[in-house]
Protein backbone atom coordinates (compact mmCIF):
# COMPACT_ATOMS: atom_id res chain seq x y z
CA UNK A 1 0.00 0.00 0.00
CA UNK A 2 1.41 3.52 -1.14
CA UNK A 3 1.60 5.69 2.38
CA UNK A 4 0.51 9.29 2.48
CA UNK A 5 3.94 10.48 2.56
CA UNK A 6 4.89 8.92 -0.19
CA UNK A 7 2.62 10.60 -2.15
CA UNK A 8 3.55 13.85 -0.66
CA UNK A 9 7.11 13.35 -1.43
CA UNK A 10 6.23 12.61 -5.15
CA UNK A 11 3.79 15.70 -5.38
CA UNK A 12 6.68 17.79 -3.79
CA UNK A 13 8.89 16.16 -6.86
CA UNK A 14 6.58 17.43 -9.70
CA UNK A 15 5.96 20.45 -7.84
CA UNK A 16 9.58 21.37 -8.19
CA UNK A 17 9.73 19.61 -11.51
CA UNK A 18 6.80 21.67 -13.12
CA UNK A 19 8.89 24.99 -11.66
CA UNK A 20 12.00 23.77 -13.23
CA UNK A 21 9.74 23.48 -16.74
CA UNK A 22 8.99 26.99 -16.31
CA UNK A 23 12.24 28.51 -15.54
CA UNK A 24 14.51 26.28 -17.59
CA UNK A 25 12.68 26.32 -20.45
CA UNK A 26 12.36 30.09 -21.37
CA UNK A 27 16.49 29.95 -21.09
CA UNK A 28 16.62 27.24 -23.61
CA UNK A 29 13.83 28.18 -25.90
CA UNK A 30 13.31 31.79 -25.35
CA UNK A 31 15.77 33.32 -28.69
CA UNK A 32 14.00 30.77 -30.95
CA UNK A 33 10.80 31.60 -29.98
CA UNK A 34 11.60 35.16 -29.89
CA UNK A 35 12.70 34.95 -33.29
CA UNK A 36 9.57 33.32 -34.52
CA UNK A 37 10.90 30.05 -35.73
CA UNK A 38 9.07 27.76 -33.22
CA UNK A 39 5.82 28.53 -31.68
CA UNK A 40 5.69 28.15 -27.81
CA UNK A 41 3.78 24.87 -28.04
CA UNK A 42 6.56 23.21 -30.51
CA UNK A 43 9.39 24.31 -27.73
CA UNK A 44 8.06 22.80 -24.66
CA UNK A 45 7.57 19.46 -27.03
CA UNK A 46 11.02 19.86 -27.91
CA UNK A 47 11.83 20.97 -24.61
CA UNK A 48 9.90 17.64 -22.91
CA UNK A 49 11.94 15.38 -25.13
CA UNK A 50 15.81 16.50 -24.72
CA UNK A 51 15.30 16.93 -20.96
CA UNK A 52 14.30 13.69 -20.75
CA UNK A 53 17.32 12.48 -23.12
CA UNK A 54 19.74 14.54 -20.81
CA UNK A 55 18.78 13.26 -17.67
CA UNK A 56 18.57 9.72 -18.62
CA UNK A 57 22.64 9.80 -19.71
CA UNK A 58 24.33 12.66 -18.12
CA UNK A 59 22.02 13.31 -15.79
CA UNK A 60 22.61 10.72 -13.80
CA UNK A 61 25.56 11.91 -12.52
CA UNK A 62 24.28 14.79 -11.30
CA UNK A 63 21.55 12.56 -9.11
CA UNK A 64 24.23 10.75 -7.76
CA UNK A 65 25.98 14.04 -6.71
CA UNK A 66 22.93 15.60 -4.89
CA UNK A 67 21.64 12.38 -3.97
CA UNK A 68 24.49 10.30 -2.44
CA UNK A 69 27.67 12.07 -2.01
CA UNK A 70 26.46 15.78 -0.42
CA UNK A 71 25.59 13.97 2.08
CA UNK A 72 24.90 10.51 3.17
CA UNK A 73 21.84 8.55 1.30
CA UNK A 74 20.84 7.78 4.88
CA UNK A 75 20.08 11.48 5.75
CA UNK A 76 17.26 11.14 3.19
CA UNK A 77 14.29 10.20 5.26
CA UNK A 78 10.93 10.48 3.53
CA UNK A 79 10.20 13.41 5.86
CA UNK A 80 13.75 15.36 5.49
CA UNK A 81 12.88 14.88 0.95
CA UNK A 82 9.77 16.63 1.56
CA UNK A 83 10.97 18.82 3.53
CA UNK A 84 14.29 19.49 1.03
CA UNK A 85 11.87 19.70 -2.24
CA UNK A 86 9.49 22.27 -0.02
CA UNK A 87 12.41 24.65 -0.17
CA UNK A 88 13.48 24.12 -3.49
CA UNK A 89 9.75 24.48 -5.25
CA UNK A 90 9.22 27.40 -2.80
CA UNK A 91 12.24 29.34 -4.12
CA UNK A 92 11.87 28.27 -7.38
CA UNK A 93 8.03 29.49 -7.45
CA UNK A 94 8.62 32.79 -6.24
CA UNK A 95 11.27 33.65 -8.80
CA UNK A 96 9.33 32.39 -11.63
CA UNK A 97 6.52 35.23 -10.39
CA UNK A 98 9.16 38.00 -10.94
CA UNK A 99 10.04 36.38 -14.01
CA UNK A 100 13.62 35.61 -13.38
CA UNK A 101 15.39 32.04 -14.62
CA UNK A 102 16.63 31.19 -11.68
CA UNK A 103 19.27 28.86 -10.81
CA UNK A 104 17.56 25.80 -9.55
CA UNK A 105 20.76 23.86 -9.00
CA UNK A 106 22.01 26.26 -6.33
CA UNK A 107 18.78 26.45 -4.23
CA UNK A 108 18.80 22.28 -4.40
CA UNK A 109 22.39 22.29 -3.50
CA UNK A 110 21.51 25.23 -0.62
CA UNK A 111 18.58 23.05 0.96
CA UNK A 112 20.33 19.88 0.74
CA UNK A 113 24.32 21.54 2.16
CA UNK A 114 21.16 22.93 5.35
CA UNK A 115 20.15 19.56 5.72
CA UNK A 116 23.68 17.51 6.08
CA UNK A 117 25.08 20.66 8.57
CA UNK A 118 21.94 20.29 10.91
CA UNK A 119 23.03 16.90 10.77
CA UNK A 120 26.34 16.92 10.65
CA UNK A 121 26.51 14.94 7.87
CA UNK A 122 27.64 17.76 5.13
CA UNK A 123 30.38 16.60 2.71
CA UNK A 124 32.33 19.84 2.66
CA UNK A 125 34.44 18.66 0.16
CA UNK A 126 31.79 17.83 -2.52
CA UNK A 127 30.56 20.88 -1.65
CA UNK A 128 33.56 22.67 -1.75
CA UNK A 129 34.04 20.80 -4.90
CA UNK A 130 30.82 22.61 -5.89
CA UNK A 131 31.74 26.05 -5.09
CA UNK A 132 34.27 25.88 -7.12
CA UNK A 133 32.67 25.44 -10.48
CA UNK A 134 29.99 28.31 -9.67
CA UNK A 135 32.63 30.46 -9.44
CA UNK A 136 34.44 29.00 -12.35
CA UNK A 137 31.76 28.99 -14.96
CA UNK A 138 30.82 33.01 -14.81
CA UNK A 139 33.86 33.06 -15.85
CA UNK A 140 34.77 30.57 -18.55
CA UNK A 141 31.30 32.23 -20.05
CA UNK A 142 32.64 35.66 -19.80
CA UNK A 143 35.86 35.00 -21.88
CA UNK A 144 34.65 32.26 -23.94
CA UNK A 145 31.79 35.32 -25.12
CA UNK A 146 34.25 37.54 -25.08
CA UNK A 147 37.51 35.60 -27.77
CA UNK A 148 33.92 34.71 -29.76
CA UNK A 149 33.03 38.71 -29.75
CA UNK A 150 36.74 40.27 -30.22
CA UNK A 151 38.33 37.61 -32.91
CA UNK A 152 35.11 35.62 -34.32
CA UNK A 153 31.95 37.29 -34.07
CA UNK A 154 32.79 39.98 -37.55
CA UNK A 155 33.85 37.17 -39.35
CA UNK A 156 30.85 35.13 -38.39
CA UNK A 157 28.56 37.68 -39.08
CA UNK A 158 29.33 38.30 -42.57
CA UNK A 159 29.83 34.58 -43.38
CA UNK A 160 26.94 32.92 -41.57
CA UNK A 161 24.76 35.85 -40.28
CA UNK A 162 21.02 34.24 -39.76
CA UNK A 163 18.55 36.31 -41.54
CA UNK A 164 14.98 36.14 -41.67
CA UNK A 165 12.58 36.27 -45.04
CA UNK A 166 8.91 37.44 -44.51
CA UNK A 167 6.10 34.87 -44.79
CA UNK A 168 6.96 30.95 -44.26
CA UNK A 169 9.96 29.04 -44.14
CA UNK A 170 8.73 25.75 -46.16
CA UNK A 171 5.69 25.47 -48.29
CA UNK A 172 4.38 22.44 -49.90
CA UNK A 173 4.71 22.20 -54.13
CA UNK A 174 2.22 20.53 -55.48
CA UNK A 175 3.36 21.41 -59.01
CA UNK A 176 3.74 17.68 -59.49
CA UNK A 177 2.30 14.15 -58.43
CA UNK A 178 3.39 13.97 -54.43
CA UNK A 179 3.55 17.27 -52.51
CA UNK A 180 6.83 18.18 -50.92
CA UNK A 181 8.39 20.66 -49.36
CA UNK A 182 10.11 23.71 -50.91
CA UNK A 183 11.54 26.76 -50.07
CA UNK A 184 8.89 29.56 -49.08
CA UNK A 185 8.58 32.85 -51.52
CA UNK A 186 12.42 34.55 -50.33
CA UNK A 187 13.81 31.80 -48.16
CA UNK A 188 17.26 31.03 -48.95
CA UNK A 189 19.21 28.12 -48.93
CA UNK A 190 20.95 29.77 -46.11
CA UNK A 191 18.32 30.81 -44.37
CA UNK A 192 17.10 27.12 -44.37
CA UNK A 193 20.09 25.95 -43.00
CA UNK A 194 20.81 29.01 -40.18
CA UNK A 195 16.73 27.49 -39.54
CA UNK A 196 17.85 24.32 -38.21
CA UNK A 197 20.92 25.02 -36.86
CA UNK A 198 18.89 27.26 -34.35
CA UNK A 199 16.94 24.44 -33.62
CA UNK A 200 19.55 21.97 -33.15
CA UNK A 201 21.17 24.46 -30.60
CA UNK A 202 18.16 24.73 -28.78
CA UNK A 203 17.55 21.19 -28.36
CA UNK A 204 21.32 21.12 -27.32
CA UNK A 205 20.12 23.67 -24.48
CA UNK A 206 16.83 21.38 -23.66
CA UNK A 207 19.45 18.49 -23.18
CA UNK A 208 21.88 20.70 -20.84
CA UNK A 209 18.84 21.44 -19.13
CA UNK A 210 17.66 18.14 -18.23
CA UNK A 211 21.31 16.60 -17.33
CA UNK A 212 21.70 19.93 -14.46
CA UNK A 213 18.09 19.86 -13.55
CA UNK A 214 16.37 16.57 -13.29
CA UNK A 215 18.36 15.83 -10.66
CA UNK A 216 17.12 18.92 -8.38
CA UNK A 217 13.47 17.22 -8.59
CA UNK A 218 13.90 13.83 -7.80
CA UNK A 219 18.01 13.43 -6.16
CA UNK A 220 16.15 13.30 -2.53
CA UNK A 221 13.77 10.70 -3.64
CA UNK A 222 16.32 8.93 -5.25
CA UNK A 223 18.59 9.05 -2.50
CA UNK A 224 16.33 7.70 0.27
CA UNK A 225 15.32 4.78 -1.62
CA UNK A 226 12.02 5.83 -2.53
CA UNK A 227 12.69 5.78 -6.11
CA UNK A 228 15.46 4.41 -8.37
CA UNK A 229 16.90 6.79 -10.91
CA UNK A 230 15.52 5.42 -14.30
CA UNK A 231 12.20 5.83 -12.39
CA UNK A 232 13.06 9.75 -10.88
CA UNK A 233 14.00 10.77 -14.44
CA UNK A 234 10.76 9.98 -15.78
CA UNK A 235 8.70 11.86 -12.85
CA UNK A 236 11.29 14.67 -13.54
CA UNK A 237 10.51 14.27 -17.13
CA UNK A 238 6.88 14.49 -16.91
CA UNK A 239 6.70 17.30 -14.49
CA UNK A 240 9.29 19.41 -16.13
CA UNK A 241 7.01 18.83 -19.48
CA UNK A 242 4.09 20.36 -17.70
CA UNK A 243 6.01 23.19 -16.46
CA UNK A 244 6.90 23.93 -20.00
CA UNK A 245 3.24 23.74 -21.50
CA UNK A 246 2.44 26.03 -19.15
CA UNK A 247 3.95 28.36 -16.42
CA UNK A 248 7.05 28.47 -19.41
CA UNK A 249 4.77 30.60 -22.04
CA UNK A 250 5.93 33.48 -20.04
CA UNK A 251 9.49 33.21 -19.20
CA UNK A 252 9.94 32.12 -22.78
CA UNK A 253 8.54 35.48 -24.00
CA UNK A 254 10.52 37.23 -21.30
CA UNK A 255 13.74 35.51 -22.26
CA UNK A 256 13.13 36.32 -26.26
CA UNK A 257 11.53 39.48 -26.40
CA UNK A 258 12.65 41.90 -22.80
CA UNK A 259 15.65 40.46 -21.50
CA UNK A 260 18.33 41.31 -24.08
CA UNK A 261 17.67 42.33 -28.00
CA UNK A 262 20.55 40.05 -29.24
CA UNK A 263 20.73 39.51 -32.82
CA UNK A 264 20.00 36.06 -33.33
CA UNK A 265 23.51 34.80 -34.52
CA UNK A 266 24.66 35.93 -30.97
CA UNK A 267 21.70 34.35 -29.32
CA UNK A 268 23.14 31.20 -31.40
CA UNK A 269 26.75 32.17 -29.63
CA UNK A 270 25.24 32.13 -26.12
CA UNK A 271 23.09 29.13 -26.43
CA UNK A 272 26.07 26.98 -27.33
CA UNK A 273 29.04 28.12 -24.70
CA UNK A 274 26.30 28.33 -21.63
CA UNK A 275 24.71 24.80 -22.74
CA UNK A 276 28.66 22.97 -23.27
CA UNK A 277 29.81 24.73 -20.10
CA UNK A 278 26.35 23.22 -18.21
CA UNK A 279 26.99 19.79 -19.71
CA UNK A 280 30.30 19.55 -19.15
CA UNK A 281 29.50 20.18 -15.67
CA UNK A 282 26.77 17.76 -15.53
CA UNK A 283 28.45 15.41 -16.83
CA UNK A 284 31.19 15.61 -13.74
CA UNK A 285 28.09 15.47 -11.67
CA UNK A 286 28.26 18.92 -10.33
CA UNK A 287 24.80 20.91 -10.78
CA UNK A 288 25.45 24.07 -12.15
CA UNK A 289 23.34 27.34 -13.19
CA UNK A 290 22.53 26.95 -17.06
CA UNK A 291 21.64 30.97 -16.43
CA UNK A 292 24.03 32.15 -14.66
CA UNK A 293 26.83 30.65 -17.91
CA UNK A 294 24.26 32.11 -20.29
CA UNK A 295 23.99 35.57 -18.77
CA UNK A 296 27.42 35.83 -18.43
CA UNK A 297 28.39 34.80 -22.00
CA UNK A 298 26.37 37.39 -23.26
CA UNK A 299 28.34 40.23 -21.62
CA UNK A 300 31.77 38.72 -22.28
CA UNK A 301 30.30 38.68 -26.01
CA UNK A 302 29.32 42.25 -26.05
CA UNK A 303 32.71 43.27 -24.21
CA UNK A 304 34.44 41.24 -26.93
CA UNK A 305 33.36 43.06 -30.00
CA UNK A 306 33.26 46.76 -28.35
CA UNK A 307 37.05 46.14 -27.58
CA UNK A 308 38.36 45.30 -31.24
CA UNK A 309 39.02 48.67 -31.75
CA UNK A 310 41.43 48.40 -29.23
CA UNK A 311 45.01 46.56 -29.39
CA UNK A 312 45.79 44.54 -26.38
CA UNK A 313 48.41 46.65 -25.24
CA UNK A 314 45.72 49.78 -25.16
CA UNK A 315 43.25 47.52 -23.01
CA UNK A 316 46.11 46.51 -20.45
CA UNK A 317 46.72 50.15 -19.88
CA UNK A 318 43.08 50.68 -19.32
CA UNK A 319 43.66 53.53 -22.87
CA UNK A 320 40.32 51.87 -24.32
CA UNK A 321 36.75 53.27 -23.73
CA UNK A 322 34.24 50.06 -24.36
CA UNK A 323 31.06 49.77 -23.52
CA UNK A 324 28.32 46.85 -23.73
CA UNK A 325 25.50 47.35 -26.25
CA UNK A 326 23.02 45.85 -29.32
CA UNK A 327 24.95 48.60 -31.43
CA UNK A 328 27.88 46.70 -30.84
CA UNK A 329 26.63 43.42 -31.37
CA UNK A 330 24.46 44.28 -34.92
CA UNK A 331 27.72 46.62 -36.29
CA UNK A 332 28.31 45.79 -39.66
CA UNK A 333 31.55 43.77 -40.76
CA UNK A 334 30.83 44.83 -44.35
CA UNK A 335 32.84 43.57 -47.76
CA UNK A 336 36.57 42.96 -45.09
CA UNK A 337 36.66 42.58 -41.41
CA UNK A 338 39.19 45.08 -40.28
CA UNK A 339 41.78 43.79 -38.13
CA UNK A 340 42.05 44.12 -34.37
CA UNK A 341 42.67 47.90 -33.37
CA UNK A 342 42.07 49.22 -36.82
CA UNK A 343 38.42 49.11 -36.67
CA UNK A 344 36.70 52.77 -36.69
CA UNK A 345 35.37 52.96 -32.65
CA UNK A 346 32.35 54.57 -34.23
CA UNK A 347 31.49 51.31 -35.76
CA UNK A 348 30.93 49.28 -32.87
CA UNK A 349 30.00 52.45 -30.58
CA UNK A 350 26.59 51.60 -28.45
CA UNK A 351 23.78 54.04 -28.41
CA UNK A 352 21.73 51.60 -27.05
CA UNK A 353 22.30 49.08 -23.92
CA UNK A 354 22.51 44.86 -24.74
CA UNK A 355 20.79 44.18 -21.25
CA UNK A 356 18.85 46.04 -18.93
CA UNK A 357 21.47 46.53 -15.75
CA UNK A 358 18.49 46.27 -13.48
CA UNK A 359 17.51 42.89 -14.75
CA UNK A 360 20.72 41.42 -14.46
CA UNK A 361 21.13 43.17 -11.42
CA UNK A 362 18.02 41.18 -10.12
CA UNK A 363 19.38 37.74 -11.64
CA UNK A 364 22.65 38.07 -9.88
CA UNK A 365 20.67 39.03 -6.39
CA UNK A 366 18.69 35.69 -7.07
CA UNK A 367 21.24 33.49 -7.89
CA UNK A 368 22.84 34.96 -4.18
CA UNK A 369 20.01 35.54 -1.92
CA UNK A 370 18.02 31.71 -3.18
CA UNK A 371 20.51 29.09 -2.01
CA UNK A 372 21.57 31.48 1.11
CA UNK A 373 17.73 31.89 2.28
CA UNK A 374 17.30 27.95 1.50
CA UNK A 375 20.39 26.74 3.07
CA UNK A 376 19.36 28.62 6.03
CA UNK A 377 15.80 27.58 6.11
CA UNK A 378 16.48 24.00 5.89
CA UNK A 379 19.14 24.46 8.24
CA UNK A 380 16.88 25.90 10.68
CA UNK A 381 14.35 23.72 10.07
CA UNK A 382 16.24 20.44 10.20
CA UNK A 383 18.28 22.05 13.54
CA UNK A 384 15.10 22.99 15.92
CA UNK A 385 11.88 21.20 14.76
CA UNK A 386 12.94 17.73 12.72
CA UNK A 387 15.74 16.44 14.60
Amino acid sequence: MVSVLFVIAVLAAIFVGFNIGGSSTGVAWGPAVGAQIVNKTAAAALMTGFVFLGGWTVGRNVIETLGGQLVPRSAFSIEASIVVLGFIGLGMLFANLYGVPVSTSMTAVGAIAGLGMATQQLNWAVIGSIMVWWLIAPVLGFWAGAFIGRYLYPHLDRRVAIQQSAGPLLVLDRSGGVPRPALGPGTTQRELLSTVVVLVIACYMAFSAGASNIANAVAPLVGGGLLNASEGIILGTVAIGLGAFTIARRTMESVGNDLTDLPLLAATVVMVVGATITTVASWLGIPISLALATVMTIVGLGWGRATRPSTVSELVRGESDTSVTVDTLTAEAGDEVPKIGEEAPEDVKPVQTLFDPSTVARFVAFWIIGPSVATGLSYLTFRFFLL
